[in-house]
């Protein structure tokens, strides 16, 4: 298992855990975290799983798809770091990983 922190807008931290080979958005829906919507259940057919990767583990995650890309279009307050949620899978190299959600969903 690989702990993930998500930080809400708010600066309120949660530390979960989630299973290699899932998505950071089904370790969040699992977990209850708010913040993270989903509405398209990971298809990367919305916005609503928008996150924002801290900046030392950019790198780690790396970037998003031109697909990826193409749906942030459609997030709100897109940044450097946003990614969507959903397109981000879980390895043990990502145990520590942390994410901001941002104000609201799109």
């Amino acid at each position: 298992m690989a702990k993930i922190q998500f930080i809400d807008f708010g600066g309120t931290a949660r530390t979960v855990e989630a299973e290699p080979g899932s998505t950071v958005m089904e370790a969040a829906i699992k977990n209850g975290v708010p913040g993270i919507e989903a509405e398209c259940g990971g298809a990367c057919a919305c916005a609503t799983c928008h996150v924002y990767i801290e900046p030392d583990w950019q790198e780690k995650v790396g970037a998003p798809s031109s697909m990826e890309e193409d749906m942030l279009d459609f997030a709100y307050d897109v940044r450097p770091n946003s990614r969507l949620s959903c397109q981000i899978t879980v390895t043990q190299e990502l145990d520590g990983l942390s994410v901001r959600t941002p104000e609201k969903q799109a």
